[in-house]
């Protein structure tokens, strides 16, 4: 496309990227200005940066976005883009287009606290209790709620509002159900793990179709996309643009509301340090603000820490890491390649050492703090309900993980045939109590309670039932978009393991092993 003289239509906002190029922070700022328009609504952005005349095209056509016009005086050039397909409309009149300049834009200043508060009381977490893992099936309006706030359509206040009324029908089918500790089904968050991309503080949540304007070698990433289950463009991924803070909390305002609303012990979950820092470490941008991945992880236990002692003062029972990727560490593909399992997108070196480090990680998170009040969650993904498309393999692998967290408590995926025989966790330290997984979360059909029961007992026999504590394999609905149980089977499935606990502690608890 040729430059004009002057645009033909007005735009709704314009912003000044100044000499930032789309490897550089230009696409986050454009990203920013153009969620919140309507479709069809235009976008003015201004640059003096010439590498944009060509990136910025491209990215268009990626993103189904469409170039309006451009023009060029000296300098300085500006760009008409259009949210989605240009419709041609009546020249807007009234008010001048809103502006935002080049000084609104990137880093936020970071500010760390001088000192931590300490754990406040939390209600013991009785043997053989029944939970979630973490997430809840959302009802479509909140779904949409989500969407809206993500593109900056619903303002912060509306967005709570609509999540405080899915939050308490999840806690209502949870408390039919007769769980013993609640979630809050993780209904303010688009996934269990990049939700945290849009609280922290120089991190920001753009489609991943975004990224390739900013990678090195474009045509290869593109073609890395397509391993996706989902449209590139519908799947937001964080991105760091500064050093990382937490200026406002990731889950206790969750925490909070559930705990008022329920009644009950309320389990956290977050993604653990080493899922944010595979996640966040994009090796392949051409700029970033940290030069190691040790760097960017340092501030991810930083930031992960701060927010473990709010939770854990706020009276937290339970504050689950979800570290899932761990195996893809060990179960993946052999070769040294990206991997798009639950957004971790980073490379990876050999399993050995990536296992160390996400120990030391994690240790370094919980590290001083009540173990009986952190857990780890491990599973092999839990985006499909294909069984056959999840890794496989039992747990030897990382029992030296298992063994050596310094977490009270161990979630562990054990009802699905993939995750092999749980005899191996028998080296597990007495110390540890484990959440054994009992009920398929994929499968429709709720299981029979005694088949139930007859795996609460094995449970109990090989660790001792003052050890167990009982749920599903992993949570119902990971990512908001792609949840793998309806609401309804989810509380069947909850209501069983209630059941089948009650069976079993009726049969006298005495671990048959049947």
């Amino acid at each position: 496309m040729e430059p004009v003289g002057k645009h033909e239509h007005e735009p709704n906002v314009s912003f000044d990227g100044g000499d930032l190029d789309c490897g550089g922070g230009l696409l986050l700022l454009i990203r920013r200005h153009i969620d919140p328009l309507e479709p069809g609504g235009l976008l003015e952005i201004l640059s003096t940066d010439s590498t944009v005349e060509v990136e910025l095209p491209a990215w268009c056509r990626l993103t189904k976005n469409e170039m309006v016009s451009w023009t060029k005086s000296g300098g300085q050039r500006s760009y008409l883009v259009s949210k989605g397909p240009f419709a041609p409309r009546a020249p807007a009149r009234g008010a001048a287009p809103a502006v935002a300049t080049i000084g609104q834009q990137l880093r936020t200043p970071v500010t760390i606290p001088d000192r931590l508060p300490p754990p406040s009381p939390a209600p013991r977490i009785a043997p053989l209790s029944v939970m979630g893992i973490g997430s809840w099936p959302r009802p479509r309006w909140m779904l949409q709620a989500v969407h809206d706030r993500l593109e900056g359509r619903l303002g912060e206040g509306d967005f709570q509002a609509t999540a405080d009324d899915a939050v308490r029908l999840c806690l209502d089918a949870q408390l039919r159900a007769g769980v013993d500790v609640v979630t809050d089904g993780e209904q303010r968050r688009d996934s269990y793990a990049s939700f945290v991309g849009g609280l922290l503080d120089n991190c920001q949540l753009i489609p991943l179709s975004d990224l390739t304007a900013m990678v090195d070698d474009p045509e290869e990433f593109e073609l890395e996309l397509r391993a996706l289950d989902v449209p590139a463009a519908e799947v937001r991924h964080p991105v760091v643009y500064g050093s990382l803070g937490r200026s406002r909390p990731l889950a206790v305002h969750e925490f909070d509301f559930a705990s008022a609303a329920a009644g009950r012990p309320v389990k956290v979950a977050l993604p653990g340090p080493y899922l944010l820092t595979r996640t966040m470490w994009l090796d392949c941008l051409t700029e970033r603000p940290y030069q190691t991945r040790e760097e960017l992880a340092r501030d991810v236990v930083r930031v992960l820490r701060e927010e473990l002692h709010f939770l854990l003062a706020s009276g937290a029972a339970l504050v689950q890491f979800d570290e899932p990727v761990l195996t893809e560490v060990v179960f993946g593909a052999a070769s040294q390649g990206r991997s798009f399992m639950c957004g971790a997108l980073s490379e990876k070196l050999e399993p050995a050492m990536e296992l160390d480090f996400a120990l030391q990680l994690l240790n370094e998170t919980v590290r001083g703090l009540p173990a009986e009040r952190t857990g780890l969650h491990i599973c092999r993904g839990n985006w499909t309900r294909d069984e056959s498309a999840a890794l496989s393999g039992d747990y030897r692998p990382l029992l030296d993980v298992l063994k050596r967290a310094e977490v009270g408590v161990l979630f562990l995926e054990l009802c699905t045939e993939r995750a092999g025989e749980a005899e191996v966790l028998r080296a597990i330290p007495d110390g540890k109590r484990i959440g054994v997984g009992v009920v398929n979360q994929k499968l429709d059909a709720v299981e029979p309670v005694e088949d139930i029961r007859r795996r609460i007992s094995r449970a109990a026999g090989l660790f001792g039932q003052e050890r167990v504590l009982l749920t599903p394999d992993c949570g119902f609905a990971t990512f908001a978009d792609n949840p793998v149980a309806s609401a309804v089977t989810a509380e069947g499935k909850l209501r069983a393991i209630v059941a089948a606990r009650d069976l079993f502690r009726g049969d006298g608890a005495n671990g048959d092993g049947a």
